[in-house]
């Protein structure tokens, strides 16, 4: 999927298009989860859909819930959707940044890379006469 160390970098469109296909990776992860997240606040605690989706929302945006729960499932669905929330804006925000990393750290291994076969030339070339 990534272009081995040796390769060179990606064009920028070809770059571009691998950062829309992970937001996209991300976003649909943010998706699913917040209509499981908004199932789950109407199924146990009886809310109506949009105060289901602000619920969900508020906890996958890292805010907290909106409505206290009241009934012991809605509590215990409460607590395991904010601890399963958290875990999915950090996957989320993994996903997103994997290119950006990738081309950075790509990038770097090439120059160095250069670096040492310039450094490797000079040595080759024997001593210099000082300046």
């Amino acid at each position: 999927m990534y272009e081995q160390h040796h390769e060179p970098l990606l064009s920028r469109s070809e770059f571009l298009r691998r950062i829309a296909r992970h937001a996209a990776v991300a976003a649909a992860l943010v998706a699913v989860s917040l209509v499981g997240g908004m199932w789950g606040y109407h199924a146990f605690e009886g809310l109506s859909w949009i105060d289901s989706f602000l619920n969900a929302a508020m906890l996958l945006g890292g805010m907290g819930p909106v409505n206290v729960p009241r009934t012991d499932g809605g509590k215990l669905f409460a607590g395991a959707y904010a601890l399963y929330a958290g875990l999915v804006f950090l996957a989320a925000f993994a996903v997103f940044m994997i290119p950006l990393l990738h081309r950075f750290l790509h990038n770097f291994h090439l120059v160095t890379e250069q670096l040492e076969d310039e450094e490797e030339e000079q040595d080759d070339d024997g001593p210099r006469a000082p300046a």
